[in-house]
């Protein structure tokens, strides 16, 4: 065989095998998580493989990596388990706002509403403001106006009521116990993945912190900060205390340090996961590369994670 022919066919073969890395890696927040339950532990392994493994036939079907994305955080923003969608804690004003964001890695599509109190799944609104408006934000009664609009799904505020999250306000309120966004045992969701064609899409969806102010708008709907999408490197889903994910903007400083500092993802998102930790500041992440590599580092106690790809099994984790 001709020398050069054979160096053809290597290089051929490994690109077509790089095309070929998909996968799926969720999250369900980071805190404490001390004092869980058996069964609360067995709901959540239960409900986070069911949805990575939703997700994940999306993408194992040929089918695109923002469609899987989407799924699996909707599936999660129905679960009252969750902080996102039915199971969002309370403001200070004993309601629930909520935040999302989504986002594609081959153009930069993006899509997020914050502070909406009666969508049913805002990871959906936040997809229609990326395709169908010109924006990428939109906030409180005008997206709710949109998503009236565009016919997206919408409920009574009493779908997302919640006895013992509303009895966690009113303790916080009246100082009988201390909440921080850390000791909540409940979190943000998100998910990132990279489908067949090296697509890269991150979606992350929030009821934020317990008791926070009315309006406060943390991390999770901010592209940048809570959710980011690039192709070529690197989709990143963040949780934890919105306010410093915000300033140092962590989601994309993850790709950043990559393309950049030419750091694996393993290294980019550990360090500044640890960074963070330095400045008192909790939380985790999940990740993807281009290769169908995943990290899920986190400085609380635990993380709840699951993730499945061409490469690893289906596999969920808490701590």
């Amino acid at each position: 065989m001709n020398i050069r022919i054979f160096f053809a066919l290597i290089i051929m073969s490994s690109a077509l095998n790089s095309e070929e890395n998909f996968g799926i890696v969720v999250h369900g927040g980071a805190g404490v998580m001390s004092g869980l339950s058996e069964e609360s532990q067995q709901e959540i392994h239960k409900k986070i493989q069911e949805t990575v493994s939703q997700a994940y036939s999306i993408l194992e079907e040929g089918g695109s990596s923002i469609d899987a994305v989407e799924l699996a955080v909707s599936i999660l923003e129905d679960s009252p388990l969750f902080n996102a969608g039915r199971g969002s804690v309370y403001t200070s004003d004993e309601i629930q706002e909520m935040d999302a964001s989504i986002m594609e890695g081959d153009n930069r599509l993006a899509g997020a509403v914050a502070s909406v109190t009666t969508i049913k799944n805002p990871i959906k609104l936040a997809r229609k403001v990326a395709e169908e408006t010109k924006h990428i934000l939109l906030v409180g009664d005008g997206a709710e106006r949109f998503a009236r609009e565009i016919g997206v799904e919408i409920v009574d505020r009493e779908y997302f009521y919640h006895k013992e999250r509303l009895e966690r306000v009113l303790n916080s309120k009246n100082k009988i116990s201390k909440l921080n966004n850390e000791s909540d045992k409940i979190g943000t969701v998100g998910a990132v993945a990279l489908d067949r064609n090296g697509n890269i899409a991150a979606a992350t969806s929030t009821g934020g912190m317990t008791n926070k102010m009315p309006g406060r708008v943390g991390d999770s709907p901010i592209i940048g900060s809570g959710t980011w999408a690039q192709n070529g490197v690197c989709g990143v889903s963040s949780t934890g205390h919105g306010e410093y994910f915000i300033k140092y903007q962590v989601a994309r400083e993850v790709c950043a340090r990559i393309e950049y500092l030419n750091q694996t993802l393993e290294n980019s998102a550990a360090s500044i996961i640890n960074e963070l930790k330095e400045l008192d500041a909790s939380g985790g992440l999940i990740a993807i590369d281009h290769e169908g590599n995943i990290a899920s580092p986190f400085n609380t106690k635990g993380m709840i994670r699951g993730s499945q790809t061409n490469k690893t099994n289906l596999k969920s984790d808490i701590y």
